[in-house]
């Protein structure tokens, strides 16, 4: 079973910045981390692979400094990372990021399986697996929280609800998206660490992967953030003081009002 793990680079959210002009992060100067969510989708490609066998593949889009992304996955245990660095894919949203990944995930080919973390740190939307399985015209499961079982045909996962969970079943080759209940991330060995020093991890173009340069960066983007701001804080607000009941003769006398002046 070939599985591969989408990650990503994002910067250490103790240091985020925003540059105001342009609207995009600051990552020069700042410590640049793998995607805390994307641990989770490596240790369980881990997993799989202890039960089934087969092999695991890296894919991280980002500037050649996301090469230590890739080292640090394959330092845990994944075989082999490949690097999709370009210009032409700068500024792309969630959806040209996605189109991006499915094209090196077709290029690579004979996969069985896409894991993600459930969302990037720096970016919150949970968009990106969704969008590979949509580009790929896989089934998918989001919010995976734990696989029940897999064999090379077929997955049950569970699925995590703001009301509980739900298992759905589907077959392979599909894409899922993890949440950190899934398991706990393994440390990298001596061992592991020594061994992704050497690795050789390709880089990939655009034109490597054969994109459609309408359908990536900026150009191929159906979103644009249009501004960036920290909302001002709350002006005004009162404390009441004194003896509990006081305090609520005061608070509803105060509401009243506000009900009345607003009548």
């Amino acid at each position: 079973m070939h599985i591969i793990v989408c990650i990503k680079q994002v910067p250490n959210t103790a240091d985020v910045r925003i540059n105001p002009e342009t609207n995009t992060l600051i990552r020069e100067g700042v410590e640049s981390i793998v995607n805390p969510f994307d641990m989770y989708a490596i240790e369980e490609a881990l997993r799989i692979k202890a039960k089934l066998g087969g092999k695991i593949t890296a894919i991280s889009m980002g500037p050649p400094q996301a090469e230590s992304a890739l080292r640090e996955a394959i330092s845990m245990g994944v075989d082999e990372g490949i690097l999709l660095c370009d210009r032409a894919l700068a500024g792309s949203d969630t959806w040209a990021t996605s189109y991006t990944l499915a094209m090196a995930i077709r290029k690579i080919g004979d996969v069985a399986l896409v894991v993600c973390g459930k969302q990037a740190a720096d970016g919150d939307t949970a968009q990106v697996g969704p969008g590979i399985a949509s580009h790929m015209n896989w089934p998918q499961i989001t919010y995976v929280r734990k696989i029940e079982s897999i064999d090379e045909t077929r997955m049950v996962a569970e699925r995590l609800l703001e009301s509980g969970h739900e298992a759905i079943s589907v077959p392979l080759p599909c894409v899922i998206t993890v949440v950190k209940e899934i398991n706990e991330p393994r440390l990298p060995s001596l061992k592991g660490k020594l061994a992704a020093r050497k690795v050789q991890i390709p880089t990939w173009t655009a034109a490597d992967i054969h994109a459609d340069p309408k359908q990536i960066g900026l150009d191929g983007s159906p979103t644009r953030v249009v501004r960036i701001f920290t909302p001002p804080p709350r002006s005004g607000g009162q404390i009441l003081a004194g003896e509990p009941q006081a305090v609520v003769d005061q608070l509803v006398a105060k509401i009243k009002d506000a009900v009345v002046a607003a009548s």
